[in-house]
């Protein structure tokens, strides 16, 4: 069923695709890599989040969050593309993207490879995309409140104002959103895949069918 559906999106015969309510995360994802492939100048598939609550007025605030579902350990090149692209879904969801890259450290107060590499990434990732605002390496507590961002991270347009963020791993990742979903009341929508040639997501097997219809929405506005 997989590869038939990936077969109509190469074809031109569907926009767009979605499955894995009965496939695994790999099955979705492996006959797009043999079949889309990934787009101009992308190297891998990664994947965010969108995380949508009500604020006390009302309104609705949304974040991404990137890559807690498909790259297991980044290297800083793939955290740059996982950050470009993370912001880029960001914008379709009407999110003003401000990209922090997380870290145990907040510019340079935590040493290690881990540190040295969202470090390097950040870096990357600036010169890569200058007009966008991002900045890092940062903790979580920096990247959010304007108070200890600006204590820590002083003249910094993302610290404390942050709504994009790119963590160093799967495992904090996928730790970190799940965490905002369960006890920060977030709404989770993903994992949406980025940098495929074609729009192809994954369901959860635990969905329900309001899950598949707000990421076939998703889907669709991605196409």
């Amino acid at each position: 069923g997989n590869y038939f559906g990936t077969m109509l999106v190469k074809m031109g015969v569907a926009d767009c695709l979605l499955g894995g309510a009965t496939y695994s995360t790999a099955d979705t994802v492996r006959p797009a890599l043999q079949l889309i492939k990934t787009k101009p100048g992308n190297k891998i598939v990664s994947s965010c989040f969108i995380l949508v609550r009500e604020n006390s007025t009302g309104g609705a605030e949304a974040l991404a969050m990137g890559d807690c579902a498909i790259n297991i350990k980044p290297s800083d090149d793939e955290l740059v593309e996982i950050a470009l692209e993370t912001a880029k879904c960001a914008k379709i969801f009407g999110i003003d993207p401000k990209v922090a890259f997380l870290s145990y450290s907040t510019k340079g107060s935590g040493k290690g490879e881990d540190v040295d590499k969202i470090r390097s990434a950040c870096e990357k990732a600036k010169a890569a995309a200058p007009d966008l605002a991002m900045d890092g390496e940062m903790q979580f507590d920096a990247a959010v409140s304007p108070t200890v961002g600006q204590l820590k991270f002083p003249g910094s347009k993302v610290a404390g104002y942050a709504n994009t963020f790119i963590f160093p791993d799967i495992n904090a990742g996928n730790i970190g959103y799940k965490i905002a979903q369960r006890l920060g009341g977030f709404d989770a929508y993903g994992p949406i895949l980025l940098g495929l040639n074609a729009p192809i997501n994954d369901l959860s097997r635990g969905c329900n069918a309001d899950e598949v219809y707000s990421m076939a929405i998703i889907t669709a506005a991605l196409s």
